[in-house]
Formats: structure tokens, C-alpha cells, sequence
């Protein structure tokens, strides 16, 4: 089986030696993904946008190994309030809603930047691609 490991160049992959996306065989995940855009928090203050942006990049780094939105079969969502739950849904459902992939979203205490309000993951299957 090949293993596929590739980084986005984000500011915490190489301190911390993880992968943006790692595809082995049919399968795909990625790693956390915040709002975070050249190092810089986008969108500070509003979850949705947060969770939005989170996705493109996650839904980004799955392309890099052959993977489009309709292979997404699990999410996890973190939200630092369940406050923000309903606008966070609403978000993923913008993306995910025709896809319908199993997901999680659970409340955390907080993510490693206070300003990041949202962190999601992504775990996609290709089927013989």
C-alpha cells in the first residue's frame, strides 16, 4: 500500500511533524483545520465563516491526494461553545449537506489559538482510485 503524506506549509506542521493530509490506500485524512490563513486567524469572532473557511482548506488538502467532497464519509467538528453549534452546523451543511458524511461535533475547552473558535477534520474513502 502507498502512503501519501503532504503539508500545507501551515505554521505549526513542522514544529509539531504532523501531515496537512495523509492518504494511504482508499483512504484520506486530515489534520485539524482552522481558520488559520498565512498564519493568521481569518474571520476572528464569527464561527461560521471560521468553519467555512476550515473546510476549504481541509476539502483542499483531500484534493491534493485525488479526493473530492462526495468521498468525505466522516467528520469531526470541535467548538469552543456550544453556542456556536447552530451556526457551525449550518456551515457544514453548506458543504456537506448533499454528501451527508457521518460527523461529530463536540464542545472543547479551547484551541491552541484563543482566537480560533472552530477546528474540524476529514476523513474521505476513494473507491478504486
Amino acid at each position: 500500500m502507498t502512503v501519501t503524506r503532504l503539508g500545507s506549509g501551515g505554521p505549526w506542521e513542522q514544529s509539531f511533524g504532523y501531515s496537512r493530509v495523509v492518504r494511504a490506500g482508499d483512504r484520506a485524512w486530515t489534520a485539524g483545520c482552522t481558520s488559520t490563513v498565512d498564519g493568521q486567524v481569518a474571520h476572528v469572532g464569527d464561527a461560521a465563516a471560521q468553519t467555512a473557511q476550515a473546510l476549504r482548506i481541509g476539502l483542499d488538502a483531500l484534493a491534493e491526494v485525488g479526493a473530492e467532497p462526495g468521498d468525505v464519509v466522516r467528520t469531526r467538528l470541535y467548538v469552543t461553545d456550544r453556542l456556536h453549534a447552530d451556526e457551525v452546523g449550518r456551515a457544514h451543511n453548506a458543504v456537506f449537506g448533499a454528501v451527508r458524511p457521518a460527523a461529530t461535533l463536540v464542545v472543547v475547552a479551547g484551541l491552541l489559538d484563543a482566537e480560533h473558535l472552530v477546528e474540524v477534520e476529514l476523513e474521505a474513502y476513494l473507491d478504486d482510485r
